[in-house]
């Protein structure tokens, strides 16, 4: 019986489109380093209230977040300490390529340039 790749391979697919984000991407790398508040992450990463809650919303539905209520004030936190060692190794692998992956032709910098030109 033949297993089917894709329906396999969706989870894998929603975690790496969870991360593929530039802003859910640099909320977690904020996040990583210890708790944060929205307010936190708007101040640090210059981002409007309602786009960093609509992201931590999505992470949080991929369960790669939660939160814990002080108060009036919800503190964020990385619930898989795993995700660390995944954007370690995903870092590990840029650095060995030499990056090459910025120069693909379809998700690369050039790319992402012409969809921009496009849109």
């Amino acid at each position: 019986m033949a297993i089917d790749s894709c329906a396999a391979s969706a989870p894998a697919v929603a975690l790496f489109r969870s991360l593929g984000d530039p802003t859910r991407l640099a909320i977690l790398r904020r996040i990583a380093t210890g708790e944060a508040r929205v307010v936190d992450l708007t101040g640090e990463l210059g981002l409007a209230q309602s786009s960093v809650s609509k992201h931590l919303a999505c992470l949080r539905d991929c369960g790669l977040v939660d939160y814990r209520v002080d108060g009036r004030q919800s503190f964020y936190f990385l619930t898989r300490p795993e995700l660390l060692d995944l954007l370690r190794s995903a870092e590990q692998l840029l650095a060995a390529t030499g990056e090459a992956v910025a120069l693909c032709p379809v998700y690369g910098s050039a790319a992402e340039s012409r969809a921009a030109v496009t849109r």
